[in-house]
């Protein structure tokens, strides 16, 4: 059975939480009711000593392995204030798991109660708000099953499967078909929050967009600001700003129904820097001139793969890809020359021969079955490209883009994965950005990044605790290199934009790897964040929900 038949499908009214009585945006009040009659699952506390304790103190990175001193696996927004309330009252810090997929130790790190969230997962119509509901604890692929199985809609999100809609929306949600549709907080028009007001007492707020909203700073602080920060997000709600009518299949937007995906490869036993650096450098110059929001390339997004290059210590043979996989909108007009257009221009003037990409890189397996462009349904072809159960330790890094790499860049790129360190599960993977994405000024949302064109991920992983600091060592290097002429981070200038919030590295705040005087905040948020401590006073005055990188209060 799919995960949409295993699954509460809220078709009805008031998927908010059996029993609690959420103030909403309309200055209503939407008392809950029953997903299903007679269908329930209790709240379940899960403590040292039993045997799921081990399953439910870890996320998909083994390196971050918490010892709380209870979980709390809650199925409602009423067992969400309950449990939040018991923690507060007893002093207990809380952290709060949606997919598991933080990649730093947020959630466990000094924190006494964890809410898992995983089986707050009900997606369906809310009449109540008139807007679609998902619940927090739904990863990516069940909101994907749901909204194109039943209404023929999606939201614009990431490509990892298993990653929960609770961590992934609130840091903004980007993902293949961003570029085409925009970010999926551009189509978040609510959400239900559990907060805790300066008495100390829990309760559900819902906060739209609306403008004679009162809570309407809340919903804005959820279009990017990041988990963890404000309160505990129960469910969010889903519609876009131009629909009308009260008819789902209208709400978000609707994918192609047929996409090219194509995935090739350079060995790198024939790559020389030249090579190296004309795929760099073409990629990002293709963005510059493709990533305006009307661009008839708006349906194209590419991953290109830099993975570390590697050295056999018996043979001393040459190992590693650099590999570019692409999703291209097959129902276009011209959309096969589109994609052919855009491989012969990054591929222009390299001499390397290209092959079938046949390694896996970070979490996206290897694709030697795309080497010659297919063309799939859809939800197929999302299917082929998910990730997830990446079970390595790890770290990871992040900027933004406005430009293609300068060349100082590259030739740092270069060298770090040319070293002689030798690991292959590490990468950097550049993104497509841009197109969609940038038809939304800055400040509309809580992401002020809105006219980069690539985004990049660096990834390291690796299995033996005992290799944490070689590898770690490694990876801040290569990090502060690409942006040594800025502090060794991606200060937004003309080039770069500082990083992601949803890839969090606690390295930001460390002056030994930032030395360029921006603060973490700056980085993540530029101008938002003093906008985002006033939300944060307003409705965390008591700083319940902290991590070692949360927004100040």
């Amino acid at each position: 059975m799919s995960e949409v038949g295993r699954r509460r499908f809220l078709a009805g009214a008031g998927a908010a939480a059996v029993g609690v009585a959420a103030t909403s945006a309309l200055g209503t009040t939407a008392v809950a009711q029953e997903a299903e009659a007679g269908v329930s699952l209790p709240a379940t506390t899960v403590r040292p000593g039993d045997s799921r304790y081990i399953d439910m103190v870890r996320g998909t990175n083994p390196r971050w392995i918490g010892s709380p001193e209870a979980v709390r696996v809650v199925n409602s927004t009423a067992q969400v204030v309950a449990a939040v309330q018991e923690a507060v009252t007893a002093g207990k810090q809380i952290g709060v798991r949606s997919g598991g997929h933080c990649y730093e130790d947020f959630v466990y790190n000094g924190k006494q109660v964890v809410l898992d969230l995983s089986e707050l997962d009900d997606i369906g119509y809310d009449p109540a708000v008139n807007a679609i509901s998902v619940g927090a604890g739904a990863n990516l692929f069940q909101v994907y099953e749901a909204l194109y199985r039943v209404w023929g809609v999606i939201i614009p999100g990431g490509s990892c499967a298993t990653v929960g809609a609770g961590g992934h929306i609130t840091g903004g949600g980007y993902g293949l078909n961003s570029r085409q549709f925009g970010l999926t907080v551009d189509y978040l028009y609510g959400v239900e929050v559990v907060v805790v007001d300066a008495t100390g007492k829990a309760r559900a707020i819902i906060a739209t967009r609306e403008a004679n909203d009162p809570n309407r700073e809340l919903w804005w602080a959820h279009t990017g600001g990041g988990g963890g920060n404000f309160g505990v997000v129960t469910r969010f709600l889903l519609k876009s700003r131009t629909a009308t009518g009260t008819d789902p299949s209208a709400f978000l937007p609707k994918p192609p129904s047929e996409i090219f995906l194509h995935s090739v490869a350079l060995n790198w036993k024939d790559v020389t820097e030249a090579d190296f650096t004309t795929v760099v450098n073409n990629f990002g110059k293709w963005h510059e001139q493709n990533s305006a929001p009307d661009s008839p390339y708006a349906g194209l997004f590419g991953l290109l793969k830099l993975n570390k290059r590697t050295i056999d210590p018996v043979t001393k043979a040459i190992g590693g890809q650099v590999a570019m996989t692409t999703q291209a909108d097959a129902t276009v007009p011209n959309a096969r020359k589109l994609l052919d257009d855009f491989l012969a221009y990054v591929f222009n003037g390299v001499q390397a021969p290209r092959t079938a990409n046949i390694m896996r890189a970070g979490h996206i397996p290897a694709l030697p079955q795309f080497e010659e462009p297919q063309r799939l349904p859809w939800l197929n072809g999302t299917y082929a490209l998910s990730g997830g159960g990446w079970e390595f330790r790890g770290d990871y890094k992040s900027a933004y883009l406005r430009k293609a790499h300068t060349p100082e860049q590259v030739a740092a790129t270069y060298k770090a994965l040319t070293a002689e360190y030798n690991n292959p599960n590490a990468l950097v993977q550049i993104d497509s950005y841009g197109c969609k994405i940038n038809s939304v000024a800055s400040g509309d949302t809580a992401v002020p990044q809105r006219d980069s064109i690539m985004k990049l991920q660096y990834q390291v992983y690796w299995k033996d605790p005992a290799e944490d600091a070689q590898h770690l060592q490694w990876f801040r290097t290569f990090y502060s290199s690409v942006y040594a002429s800025t502090g060794g981070v991606p200060v937004p200038n003309a080039v770069t934009d500082g990083c992601y919030v949803n890839y969090p590295d606690i390295d930001l705040q460390d002056p030994t790897f930032n030395k360029s005087g921006v603060p973490w905040s700056t980085l993540y948020y530029k101008g938002s964040y003093p906008r985002l401590r006033q939300v944060k006073a307003k409705y965390d005055p008591r700083n319940i929900f902290r991590h070692r990188q949360s927004v100040e209060p």
